[in-house]
């Protein structure tokens, strides 16, 4: 089960934490792995690692927030590989403000790489994977992104961003199911990445969060990436449009 031989995939926000967990992954289940990052230099030493091990990978730099270095990024995945039957819309910015204290830059920076960043890479995507009849968009949304009872404070920008992405999951679900491609989103609850260590969460609350889990610990950036192999493979054939909370039972608690 699971087995990506033969399939080419593009990882955004690849040189860390779940990026990294998510291409590891593809990898190991026989996929080819393009990586990519703002720092390439991280990217590529993520990328070595899948290739000592074995796998198939290169890293490039791109700017999810820039449409022209998206198509250009793409362009060169393609030359490489000659196609791309999958793509993890993962890169992803978390700055908490207030929203008495937000600015203009705040709010635009914030969706400019969470939400349109996801939506060119797709589209991009969308067109590569349509030569084929087959693909696997696989969008990184969060527990807190509308509808769910989850709020952040300091994440009006985040939040809004992550429910534009559920959104926009079902839309394109849609839109490209008659050309062979699903679409999906993952919804991580609370994951020990350096987002999470970086966002300066007050002593002792992110610990009385956890204790009001069932699961009460942290999920792992690997626990995420099981559930991107699942929605990327022939096992998930019949799932578009989908929204997988992984959240070790936060919104049932």
């Amino acid at each position: 089960m699971f087995d990506l031989s033969g399939k080419v995939a593009l990882v955004t926000g690849a040189r860390r934490g779940m990026g990294a967990a998510d291409a590891k992954a593809l990898a190991k289940q026989g996929a080819k792995v393009a990586l990519s990052d703002i720092n390439q230099e991280e990217c590529q030493k993520v990328a070595d690692e899948i290739n000592a091990s074995g796998g198939e990978a290169i890293a490039f730099k791109m700017d999810v927030s820039n449409v022209a270095e998206i198509n250009t990024v793409f362009d060169e995945v393609v030359q490489k590989f000659g196609r791309l039957d999958i793509l993890v819309n993962n890169a992803g910015i978390y700055s908490p403000k207030m929203a008495l204290d937000m600015t203009e830059e705040d709010w635009d920076r914030t969706i400019d790489i969470n939400l349109k960043g996801q939506f060119f890479c797709a589209q991009r995507a969308g067109k590569e994977m349509a030569k084929n009849k087959w693909g696997r968009i696989v969008n990184i949304a969060s527990i807190a992104s509308g509808q769910t009872g989850v709020g952040i404070a300091g994440g009006a920008h985040y939040t809004a961003s992550k429910g534009g992405v559920t959104g926009m999951t079902e839309t394109l679900a849609v839109e490209f199911a008659p050309l062979g491609i699903n679409v999906n989103a993952i919804g991580p609850g609370a994951i020990d990445t350096p987002m999470i260590a970086g966002a300066g969460f007050p002593k002792g609350a992110l610990e009385s969060m956890l204790a009001g889990f069932p699961l009460k610990r942290m999920g792992t950036p690997e626990e995420i990436a099981n559930a991107v192999v699942f929605l990327s493979s022939d096992e998930a054939s019949y799932v578009t449009g989908a929204t997988l909370f992984v959240d070790g039972g936060w919104l049932a608690s």
